[in-house]
Parts: C-alpha cells; sequence; structure tokens
C-alpha cells in the first residue's frame, strides 16, 4: 500500500505519517520544508505545497490512497481547504488514485448540532461557530462541498475539539452518520488518526460525512 500524505508535518499528518510507516505503508509527504520533518529518511517527499498543481501531482504519483490533514492553523482567514482541496480532487480525478480520507470538523454541515440540547446547540453555533471558529468552518464547509460533489471514493471524518491528550482506543470512540452524539465535544488526535487508518481499507463509511467523539 502506497500512501499520499498532505498536511503531514502537522500534529494529526504526524501521527497519520507514523501510523502508515508502523503498518508498512510506503508514504509519500508533500512539505514546504522536508529537510525538518522528523520523517524525512523514511518518507519519499515532495518539496513544495498543496497549492501548487504539478506539486499535488508529483505527491499522488504511485498513491492507492490519499490522507489528508490539511486545515486552518489559526482563526484568521486563510483558504487553505478552499485553495488545495479542489486541486487534490482535480489531480485525483484525472489520473491519481480515487480513495481518499480528509480530516474535517463537525461545523462542516449544518445537521451538526441537531442532536445537541437546545441551549448548547444555540451556544456552539451562535458563538463559537458563526465568530470565533467561523473562518475555519468556512473552509471545512467548502471541503465538504468539494468531496461530496467529487466522483471520488472520500470519506470526511468530522469530530469536534481536537486535544492533544492520550487516546481512549476506537472502542471507546462515539461514531454517528448523522449528527454529533450528545453532549460531544471533544476527542484526541491519537483516536482521529487512528479512526482516519482505520479507513484506509474499510468501505463503511465511503463517500460520507462521520461525526466521531468522546
Amino acid at each position: 500500500m502506497r500512501v499520499a500524505i498532505f498536511g503531514a508535518s502537522g500534529a494529526t499528518g504526524r501521527l497519520l505519517t507514523e501510523r502508515c510507516l508502523a503498518a508498512g505503508y510506503g508514504v509519500t509527504a508533500l512539505l514546504r520544508t522536508p529537510e525538518s520533518f522528523s520523517y524525512m529518511n523514511r518518507v519519499r517527499l515532495v518539496k513544495g505545497n498543496a497549492f501548487d498543481p504539478a506539486a499535488v501531482a508529483e505527491t499522488l504519483l504511485g498513491a492507492d490512497v490519499v490522507l489528508s490533514a490539511l486545515g486552518a492553523r489559526s482563526l484568521k482567514k486563510e483558504d487553505v481547504l478552499e485553495r488545495a482541496v479542489p486541486l487534490i480532487v482535480a489531480a485525483m480525478e484525472k489520473a491519481g488514485p480515487k480513495r481518499i480520507i480528509a480530516l474535517g470538523s463537525a461545523g462542516a454541515l449544518p445537521s451538526s448540532l441537531d442532536k445537541q440540547p437546545p441551549w448548547r446547540r444555540w451556544i456552539v453555533q451562535n458563538i463559537v461557530y458563526n465568530t470565533f471558529l467561523k473562518h475555519p468552518v468556512a473552509s471545512q464547509i467548502a471541503q465538504y462541498k468539494t468531496l461530496s460533489g467529487s466522483s471520488l471514493d472520500w470519506t470526511m471524518p468530522m469530530p469536534p475539539m481536537l486535544v492533544n491528550a492520550a487516546g481512549k482506543g476506537l472502542e471507546e470512540v462515539r461514531v454517528d452518520r448523522d449528527a454529533l452524539p450528545p453532549d460531544g465535544s471533544r476527542i484526541s488526535r491519537v483516536d482521529v488518526a487512528d479512526f482516519m487508518m482505520a479507513q484506509v481499507t474499510s468501505e463503511e463509511y465511503s463517500r460520507a460525512g462521520v461525526y466521531l467523539c468522546w
């Protein structure tokens, strides 16, 4: 199995890279500064960024599946997903692998809060999603739209707040296709990375967004 990873230098991307190598997968990673990457001697490196169609195509060369941990690194308007995901999808549809697992967030769909108590739904929607996380949420909405409108075999895990804590194991993770499980507010990056890895060889959530939390 050969895996192309976008966003490999981020917190979740490093976990995905580590797990791919542990599984014996061949890894290609697109990085702005590959010389500083912890796994530089164990992966095929492409220097560049996901806004460059040529670099994206080179990263996809020979891959069987794509893992994306791309996303905003601040609360500012960065448009990372708006710019990068359409390029990745177009390259995959043209000549690349057809399977992609892309990290999303719980705010990507308007139905995300349907299972929350009314008071929490109001606070999260109006104060968190519409104010503090306005730009990152807009990016996730755009990513979902691009993936769902494509011909690819895609899965978009949609967690709430990611925390840098020990994982509880996938058996302790609540998963729901329709909305964020009741009172779901956080999950560790470790558990999200493990869930994404499980989708590499699974068709259970093919062409779907899926919510997960503790």
